[in-house]
């Protein structure tokens, strides 16, 4: 027991520590990054959650369906469904600002620039939280096909496309006047949704064990959601979104290695 609770803490924190390092950035990097490096980054962090979306999410889903035969991929369907239009909802309910862009989405607010920027990638975190949640939840029943190195696999791969992430809020934050302490806050606090989100779906787990299947692909919904609908059309903008291309390919590599290779 005291294992299953130490892999679980460890599990919850190792992708919100990629986002504080990452955050951490703005104490030692003094200009604002490159909108090369940044479209990489952004492709990368897309790669990496898609690739997390269908080998650590999807094909687990299905795999626990297998007795369904040719009808497994209902409650993937359902899921993945059902996780798009959560994230699309929540796009439309809360105020938020897109790097890169000057006009808010959302209800009109008098929310600050800096603000509603972290409210955006505090949006697109929970569902990497929700995933992490699941996953864990899963293993801890024992109603997922999914080891403890596979969890794992899924936390690092979040990890690593966090530290992009925590850089590319705190970095910006900076620049347009805002403290290096308080940039390096407020990029933090842009991951806290993370281990929130996932700490509360293990602790539904015993409720969650009949549609584990439901919600492993409802985490994969929502954070394709986010990669579609923010990450790769960010990467895709103005000059040099081939970098973007490159830093998908890479990101969706890793992650996919990752999973095979622990899993």
């Amino acid at each position: 027991m005291r294992e299953e609770l130490f892999h679980i803490i460890l599990g919850i924190l190792i992708p919100f520590l990629g986002t504080t390092i990452g955050a951490g950035c703005v104490f030692f990097v003094q200009k604002e990054i490159k909108p090369v490096i940044q479209k990489m980054l952004l492709g990368f962090a897309s790669g990496i959650m898609v690739a997390a979306s269908v080998w650590s999410l999807l094909i687990p889903a299905m795999e626990m369906c297998e007795s369904a035969g040719k009808l497994a991929f209902i409650p993937a369907a359902v899921g993945f469904s059902i996780g798009m239009l959560f994230l699309w909802m929540l796009d439309k309910l809360i105020p938020h600002l897109h790097m890169g862009s000057d006009t808010p989405e959302g209800p009109k607010s008098n929310l600050k620039k800096t603000t509603m920027l972290v409210f955006a990638v505090t949006l697109h975190n929970l569902p990497e939280g929700m995933a992490v949640g699941v996953v864990f939840a899963g293993l801890l029943t024992g109603s997922a096909p999914i080891t403890v190195a596979g969890a794992f696999a899924l936390t690092i791969g979040i990890a690593i496309q966090n530290f992009p992430e925590g850089a590319i809020i705190s970095l910006p934050l900076h620049s347009e006047g805002q403290s290096k302490l308080r940039a390096f806050i407020m990029g933090t606090l842009s991951g806290v949704v993370e281990p929130i989100g996932a700490l509360v779906t293990i602790l539904c787990a015993k409720v969650l064990v009949p549609i584990v299947p439901y919600m492993l692909a409802f985490a994969a919904g929502a954070m394709i959601y986010v990669v579609v609908e923010e990450l790769i059309p960010e990467s895709a903008q103005g000059e040099h979104s081939d970098m973007g291309t490159m830093g998908f390919a890479v990101g969706f590599l890793i992650m996919m290695i990752l999973d095979v290779a622990l899993g």
